[in-house]
C-alpha cells in the first residue's frame, strides 16, 4: 500500500478539475491548494530522511505501478486541458475568474506535465521519452528536453549552465537569464548532436526543428477548435508552467558551485551541488523531484528509488513553500544565504 502514496500526486489535477468547473473565487482552488494547503501538510507530516535497503530498492525498481502512475498523467492532463479550453470558449467569466483559471492551469502543467516529462525524459525507452515530449508540448518548452539532458546535467553548478542561479541573484533575474540561455544552448546541443551523427540541419533527426513545428501546430489546433480566448489561455498557461519550472530550477541549485580540479576540469557532480528537501508531501506530489541531489548524482535512477544524502544542503522548507519564499527575494536571501556553503559564496 505504501507504493500507492504517489496517487496523492493526482490531487493537483483533482483540484484543477474543481477550479475549471467553478466560478468566482473557486477558480483559484488549485492556487489555494498548491500554495497554502500543501505547505501546511508539509509542516504537519514533517520529513523522512531514511533510505531504502538494497533489497527494498530492487523490488521497487521493477514494480511497474510506479511507471503506470507516470503514464496516466498524459490522458489526465490533456483531458483537463480540453475541459479548460471548452469552458473558456463556451462560458462567460469575469476577468478575475480568468486569472484564477489561468493560474490553476499553469500549476497543473508545472506539476503533472512538465515535472513528469522531466522524469520520463531521463528514461531509455522511446515510449517513455515520447510521453515526456508530449507533456512538454502544452508547456511550450520542448527544447528543455535537449538542454536539460545534454547540457544541464553536464554543466550544473558551473558558469556554463543557464539553470544554475548565482548567489544573490533574484528569481526574477534568473527567469530572464535561464530561459534565454537554455533556449540558445539547446540549439548548440542540437547542432552538435547533428554534427556528431553527420546529419544536416534539415535532417529528420533535428528534434529541435520538429519542436518548433509541433508547438505552433498545437496552438493552432486550440485556436481552430476552441477560439481565440482559448488560444490565449493555452499560451499563458504554458508560459506560467515554465516559469514555475524555472523557479524550481532556481531553488534547486541557488548559489551552489562546482570547482575546477588540478586538471582544469570541473569536479564530478556530487550530492552537495543540489539543494534537497525531505518534506513528505512535496516529495510525493512532485514524484521525488525534491531529492534532487541524488537525481543529479545518478540521473538514470527512477524517482521511487532516489535517496537523501547527509552531505547535501537542505532547504528548511518543502518545495511549495520554497517557491513562495523565492518570490520575495529579501526573505529568500535572509533564510537561504546563511545555508549556502561558505566556500561557494
Amino acid at each position: 500500500m505504501k507504493d500507492l502514496k504517489y496517487l496523492f500526486a493526482y490531487t493537483i489535477p483533482l483540484s484543477a478539475l474543481v477550479s475549471f468547473q467553478s466560478n468566482g473565487v473557486a477558480c483559484y482552488i488549485t492556487v489555494f491548494y498548491a500554495f497554502i494547503i500543501l505547505p501546511l501538510l508539509d509542516v504537519v507530516t514533517g520529513e523522512t530522511k531514511t533510505n531504502f535497503s538494497q533489497e527494498e530498492a530492487k523490488i521497487k525498481k521493477v514494480n511497474k505501478v510506479f511507471d503506470i502512475m507516470l503514464y496516466l498523467n498524459l490522458p489526465i492532463v490533456f483531458s483537463l486541458l480540453f475541459l479548460l479550453f471548452f469552458n473558456v470558449n463556451e462560458k462567460s467569466y469575469e476577468n478575475y475568474e480568468l486569472v484564477g483559471l489561468c493560474l490553476s492551469g499553469g500549476i497543473l502543467l508545472a506539476t503533472n506535465a512538465i515535472n513528469v516529462a522531466h522524469e520520463l525524459g531521463h528514461r531509455k525507452k522511446y515510449f517513455e521519452r515520447f510521453i515526456g515530449k508530449c507533456l512538454y508540448m502544452p508547456c511550450l518548452y520542448m527544447h528543455f528536453f535537449i538542454e536539460h539532458n545534454f547540457g544541464h546535467h553536464l554543466h550544473v553548478g558551473t558558469p556554463e549552465d543557464g539553470a544554475t542561479a548565482k548567489y544573490n541573484q533574484t528569481v526574477y533575474s534568473f527567469w530572464l537569464t535561464s530561459i534565454t540561455k537554455q533556449y540558445f544552448d539547446s540549439w548548440k546541443r542540437q547542432l552538435n548532436l547533428l554534427k556528431v551523427s553527420d546529419k544536416g540541419f534539415f535532417s529528420f533527426q533535428n528534434d529541435l526543428l520538429w519542436y518548433h513545428l509541433i508547438q505552433p501546430c498545437y496552438l493552432s489546433l486550440v485556436y481552430y477548435f476552441f477560439g481565440f480566448q482559448a488560444l490565449l489561455f493555452a499560451f499563458f498557461i504554458g508560459v506560467l508552467s515554465f516559469l514555475f519550472l524555472e523557479t524550481i530550477n532556481y531553488i534547486e541549485h541557488y548559489g551552489l558551485k562546482r570547482f575546477k580540479t588540478s586538471t582544469g576540469r570541473y569536479e564530478r557532480v556530487q550530492p552537495h551541488h543540489s539543494w534537497n528537501s525531505n518534506f513528505n508531501i512535496g516529495r510525493i506530489v512532485l514524484y521525488e523531484l525534491t531529492r534532487h541531489s541524488d537525481h543529479h548524482f545518478k540521473a538514470s535512477k527512477k524517482y521511487q528509488l532516489l535517496n537523501t544524502h547527509e552531505e547535501a544542503p537542505t532547504l528548511p522548507l518543502g518545495y511549495p513553500a520554497s517557491i513562495l519564499l523565492s518570490l520575495v527575494p529579501p526573505l529568500w536571501f535572509k533564510v537561504i544565504n546563511p545555508l549556502v556553503p561558505k566556500s561557494m559564496k
